[in-house]
């Protein structure tokens, strides 16, 4: 991690759960970040407490599901940081629906986040790597959802959503061919975080007796990541708790 220390990494959806766990790490690691999300205050509190460490943590409001926005943040890093080292897509939503009698409004907006939106951050994150022309590294927050379709009620369009960033990573790899620029996409099991308040089937109790894992293990994995060489692709990576068999 020690050629990471001082670089500037942006992660989105950095107001809580996962992309909270990873800002805090990377902050700890040296780097400095910039947390996107819609709940800024949140970000704020965040670097408040990481007062003291080695690296930094910026709160920069985005929406990455408005291209202005998303353009707008984007910005702000370029005018003030100078450049974009690593970029962690972690921003996504879910909507209990289905897809037999499900909303086309609830749909959308799960596409909006979850594809579109990745879509948007990896195209303006690129854009300041490749003036750079240096190492760069991108990782998409996937859900192992998108790979093995659990049945669960309600899931509807999500898993179709996480499915999605296994194709994009790829293209964009293929578009980055002759380039510095990594990715990499990381799919986990089941991470008990605040995304699946909105569904019956995840009470409180239910979650409690499920195998999980923690923010911080994602986390984890996004520091292996950063901690291999520039030569080196990790293509994917799948978390699975200890115990999780679906």
């Amino acid at each position: 991690m020690d050629r990471w220390v001082g670089k500037i990494a942006a992660v989105t959806g950095a107001s809580a759960g996962i992309g909270a766990a990873i800002a805090r790490q990377l902050v700890n690691n040296g780097m400095t970040v910039v947390g996107l999300a819609r709940r800024t205050d949140k970000i704020e509190e965040l670097a408040n407490s990481l007062e003291g460490a080695p690296g930094k943590l910026h709160a920069i409001e985005c929406d990455v599901t408005k291209e202005e926005s998303t353009t707008l943040a984007f910005s702000w890093i370029e005018e003030n940081l100078g450049s974009l080292d690593v970029m962690i897509n972690n921003a996504g939503i879910a909507k209990e629906s289905s897809l037999t009698d499900g909303s086309l409004e609830d749909w959308r907006a799960v596409i909006d986040v979850n594809v579109l939106g990745v879509c948007l951050t990896m195209r303006e994150a690129v854009r300041l790597m490749r003036k750079k022309d240096e190492e760069g590294l991108i990782i998409n927050i996937g859900s192992l959802a998108g790979e093995r379709v659990p049945a669960v009620p309600g899931f509807g369009i999500y898993p179709s959503s996480k499915r999605a960033l296994t194709a994009l990573s790829q293209t964009l790899r293929n578009e980055l061919t002759g380039s510095k620029i990594r990715v990499t996409n990381i799919s986990p099991g089941l991470v008990a975080t605040e995304l699946l308040a909105s569904y019956h089937a995840f009470s409180e109790e239910v979650l409690a007796a499920m195998p999980a894992l923690k923010s911080e293990d994602i986390a984890n994995a996004v520091s292996y990541v950063l901690s291999t060489p520039s030569n080196v692709v990790i293509q994917d990576i799948v978390l699975r708790p200890l115990g999780e068999t679906w």
